[in-house]
């Protein structure tokens, strides 16, 4: 079993920036990052697999970079440019060796205003 803690989120302005990071407590094959906005479906943000095969939704190209740090088995995504549109709870979530997202961290708030 491997847990995942995320920490990062808050409340920022419109254009600002936010780093959110997500530890996991065991070996993954595979992280990515997923958020829910209110009324919404959860979405899919980035993910990222080794040290460079890496993913993003179209909607965060450009503006979010994902990263990992594999001596501390922590993934980061930075925010930059954040609209009010990308306010969701983010969640961390990792692969079993089965490639399939079965860990999920408990969440974090982003608030972006206006």
């Amino acid at each position: 079993q491997v847990q995942l803690v995320e920490s990062g989120g808050g409340l920022v302005q419109a254009g600002g920036s936010l780093r959110l990071s997500c530890a996991a407590s065991g070996r993954t094959y595979g992280m990515g990052w997923f958020r829910r906005s209110p009324g919404k479906e959860r979405e899919f943000v980035a993910a990222i697999r080794g040290s460079s095969s890496v993913n993003y939704a179209d909607f965060v190209k450009g503006r979010f970079t994902i990263s990992r740090d594999n001596a501390a088995k922590t993934v980061y995504l930075q925010m930059n440019s954040l609209k009010p549109e990308d306010t969701a709870v983010y969640s961390c979530a990792a692969k079993d060796p089965s490639l399939k997202y079965v860990y999920w961290g408990q969440g974090t708030q982003v608030t972006v205003s206006s």
